[in-house]
């Protein structure tokens, strides 16, 4: 599994998380894991649960290949800016 941080490029703003580091088994799977549990987002149609606290697009967030590990799917660690 490959280890990946994912960022946001958007405005950040209080109780949302700015970036985490994720495993996945590629770059299209990081960028489409929410930071809280990993979850799929939903670009095309969104959520009010997804876009509260993430990116409201897919173009806001970078992705950057940052290692490996014998992890499963999931979320690493987050940053979340509580507020």
């Amino acid at each position: 599994m490959n280890l990946y941080l994912i960022s946001r490029t958007d405005a950040i703003d209080y109780d949302e998380y700015d970036s985490a580091v994720v495993a996945a088994p590629d770059e299209a799977t990081a960028r489409d894991m929410h930071p809280r549990d990993g979850a799929p987002v939903d670009w095309a149609t969104g959520s009010r649960y997804a876009f509260d606290t993430w990116c409201r697009s897919q173009d806001c967030v970078t992705v950057k290949l940052i290692g490996t590990a014998s992890v499963e799917q999931g979320v690493i660690l987050a940053s979340y800016n509580a507020g």
